[in-house]
């Protein structure tokens, strides 16, 4: 039995426990570095960066259906080599994963342990059966798990989590999604641009995180109108025969049992932080009721303790900035400690890489009072830059605050989407009214300009409500 004492342990070696480990050693203080997993961070081997690489090819292949319309006429066919697609998303990602693993590489060997921690003590944990460690302070970054639900798990190796689709040689022929959330809807529609057999399960009509009516009526149009979603399937019933999956279901307007086959099944039904395993009791910490500590997302601490929690872990944001945002917060107020401090968060930002692609920024509507904002709209249809590029769908709805004009927040599906989020998520931080975003440069033609006419729609909103205070 080996035993340590450290000042600091940081149980994950991915995005937050790396932004936590590196902010400990530049103050020049102890930290420990376990991991029980593969080193190379969620995003880089399964996550953000295979997953965009699978889009970017399917959005090339998807580009020649507008072709015509542009009056370019493709005399020969093309075709999808799913074996190359496949190899180039492995041989990227084996890059990106080794960026990362460089970055590893470079911490020193003394820093680094490997394998599964538990706690045994608010001051000792234990890694596997072969280390004790005994620290002043944890860090908490153990990351999380895709969740298979209980209706899908007699499927055996016919049901798939989106992880496992970055180890595929070869792309099948049809698969069922089960979860149109971000995950669920990114990797549907490119398997579907693919030539894919894709049919995409939801409930209750919810997309991806949409929580605006009108947003979320808008993308149900769409992608109902490209693939086959079913975004409110009910009475699910999946049989595995052989090598196939049959699905039974029926929906909201029609009681008439359907069937579908398919190769495989992906869920993308969320995942799950990963803690189950830590003995997190032993911290004598308030748990919620996911057993996943409280703690303050300004300081990442777990009540007054000296445990701090970053990253997927926590399941506030599952976003790769955000978990080096917060690794890098748990960090230094590990070193700081008991002297805690809150810290900036930065305003909310989330995109969806579908197309089109979804944003939403700052506030939701969902989160909104709505008796105390107005709302600024903008469809996409006829947007003169968007229908130059036939990219000409899409509804971006601002949520400005009626009083003051303050930019809350905004929800949207349209042509750059993920550019625009940043223009709104950074005037949103700089707490700037619409009025004063309106003074800001827009060039012409550029989809830009759909955005101002969103805000012009807020701004005389507004200004039409001041006019019938003062008349009153």
């Amino acid at each position: 039995m080996r035993k340590i004492t450290t000042d600091n342990v940081i149980i994950g070696a991915g995005t937050a426990g790396l932004a936590a480990y590196r902010a400990i050693k530049s103050a020049n203080q102890e930290a420990i570095l376990i991991e029980g997993g593969s080193y190379g961070t969620t995003c880089a081997r399964v996550g953000c960066m295979p997953s965009k690489l699978l889009i970017a090819a399917a959005e090339a292949h998807h580009t020649q259906s507008r072709f015509s319309q542009f009056g370019i006429e493709i005399n020969v066919p093309t075709t999808v080599n799913g074996k190359k697609v496949m190899a180039r998303v492995t041989t990227e990602r084996d890059r990106f994963v080794g960026f990362v693993l460089e970055g590893v590489d470079a911490i020193p060997k003394e820093d680094k342990i490997v394998g599964y921690a538990r706690f045994i003590h608010p001051h000792q944990l234990m890694v596997d059966d072969h280390t004790e460690i005994t620290f002043n302070k944890a860090i908490i970054a153990t990351g999380s798990s895709p969740v298979i639900p209980p209706f899908l798990q007699e499927l055996g190796e016919r049901v798939i989590v989106n992880d496992d689709i970055f180890s595929w040689q070869d792309l099948p022929r049809s698969v069922a999604v089960f979860g149109p959330g971000v995950i669920g809807l990114e990797l549907g529609q490119a398997l579907h641009r693919l030539n894919v057999n894709v049919s995409l399960f939801g409930r209750d009509n919810h997309i991806g995180p949409i929580s605006d009516p009108v947003v979320k009526n808008e993308a149900l149009t769409i992608f109902k109108d490209e693939m086959n979603y079913i975004p409110d399937a009910q009475d699910i019933k999946v049989v595995r025969h052989a090598d196939k999956v049959h699905i039974y279901f029926t929906t909201s307007d029609n009681t008439q049992q359907k069937i579908i086959t398919v190769d495989y099944v992906v869920a993308a039904t969320g995942r799950t932080p990963n803690v189950s395993q830590l003995n997190l009791p032993a911290l004598n910490i308030e748990l919620d009721q996911r057993g996943v500590p409280l703690f303050d997302r300004h300081t990442m601490q777990c009540g007054n303790s000296h445990i701090f929690i970053a990253g997927d872990a926590n399941h506030n944001v599952p976003l790769l900035h955000e978990a080096a945002d917060e690794g890098k917060i748990a960090g230094e107020n590990a070193i700081s400690y008991p002297n805690i401090e809150k810290k900036l968060r930065r305003s909310a930002i989330g995109v969806v890489f579908s197309d089109p692609q979804i944003a939403i920024i700052g506030q939701r509507f969902a989160d909104i009072k709505r008796d105390q904002i107005v709302i600024g709209e903008v469809n996409f249809g006829n947007q003169g830059r968007s229908r130059v590029m036939l990219k000409n769908k899409g509804i971006l709805r601002v949520y400005a605050d009626k009083l003051t004009g303050r930019l809350l927040g905004a929800e949207m599906i349209g042509p750059d989407a993920e550019h625009l989020a940043h223009l709104l998520s950074w005037v949103h931080q700089l707490n700037l009214s619409v009025n004063e975003i309106l003074a800001l440069p827009f060039y012409h033609p550029v989809i830009e300009e759909g955005l101002r006419t969103a805000l012009r729609d807020a701004q005389e909103k507004i200004n039409t409500l001041s006019h019938s205070q003062i008349a009153a």
